[in-house]
């Protein structure tokens, strides 16, 4: 089964040398359009009794307290619904679904969290009484650095994977074929993470896939739902969302440093994207971020 085509993939602003990225913030709403990417996603989310989550084919409300695990590609979203709370506390952490090499993840002591994984593909619910046990070190994440970021969010995962009462939430699995073409797409995707801030023109992209131009449009638009200016474009934005959130630049700084000619059309790409200028996504995502 796939109705991936139905929903838009996320541009996560991770790059190719980072690890996790943890997005830690209090809002008075909680609207995720159903979306998916290629990396693995936690997601916790403390005083939303209400909110509606979407994982694959599985729709439910949420209790006030929830930690679920999102595998590549499944889509996903959470709307407010019936949620009247003001000060619902969300955390996501994303990293590379390549992160933990199968090297790796084949020893034994790491084989839980290898089990845990495989079955991501179906969105995992954790218990309550694990997400409430987990709250105080998940609250704490942002505030660490270097290498006890990094092994924290590890051991986090391992606990996760050895809770008890865990629930799969999807019957829908991902066709991966109806995803990256992990030759021709990575080698686009790798180019375009490379270059994205610079001119780049489709006779570029399509030479890299070793397609003609017209064949690569086909190409670009079935993998990823969009046409390549977009592509190119979400990439940019993604990159920009960061930036506007942990640096201390103007928005014109970020639009021409993300790849955008003129600020007009930064602005116009953006709030399409985001749906808000990029002085509010500012002010929306003022939380704590933290990317290693």
């Amino acid at each position: 089964m796939s109705t991936t085509k139905n929903f838009y993939r996320e541009i996560a602003p991770l790059a190719a040398g980072d690890s996790f990225l943890v997005f830690d913030r209090v809002k008075d709403s909680f609207d995720f359009p159903v979306h998916y990417h290629p990396e693995f996603e936690i997601n916790f989310i403390l005083n939303g009794k209400g909110v509606k989550r979407v994982v694959g084919d599985n729709i439910e409300e949420i209790d006030n307290v929830e930690l679920v695990l999102i595998g590549p590609n499944l889509y996903h979203g959470w709307e407010l619904n019936k949620c009247t709370s003001k000060k619902i506390h969300e955390i996501t952490i994303q990293f590379h679904n390549d992160l933990f090499h199968e090297s790796l993840l084949s020893r034994r002591i790491m084989n839980p969290i290898r089990d845990m994984f495989n079955r991501s593909i179906h969105g995992i619910l954790f218990s309550k009484k694990t997400a409430e046990e987990l709250t105080p070190r998940l609250v704490r994440l942002s505030k660490l650095d270097g290498m006890d970021y990094f092994l924290e969010i590890t051991s986090l995962l391992y606990d996760l994977a050895n809770s008890r009462n865990q629930r799969l939430l999807s019957t829908y699995t991902v066709d991966y074929d109806t995803f990256d073409d992990y030759d021709k797409m990575k080698l686009v995707y790798e180019y375009v993470q490379k270059h994205f801030a610079e001119k780049i023109t489709l006779e570029d992209v399509a030479s890299v896939a070793s397609m003609s131009i017209i064949s690569f449009n086909r190409f670009i638009k079935k993998r990823t739902g969009k046409t390549f200016v977009n592509y190119i474009n979400d990439i940019r934005i993604g990159y920009a969302a960061r930036w506007l959130v942990e640096k201390d630049m103007s928005v014109s700084e970020v639009a021409f440093k993300s790849g955008f000619n003129n600020i007009a059309n930064f602005n116009r790409s953006f709030k399409a994207t985001k749906n808000c200028t990029p002085s509010q996504y500012r002010e929306d995502f003022s939380g704590l971020k933290r990317i290693l």
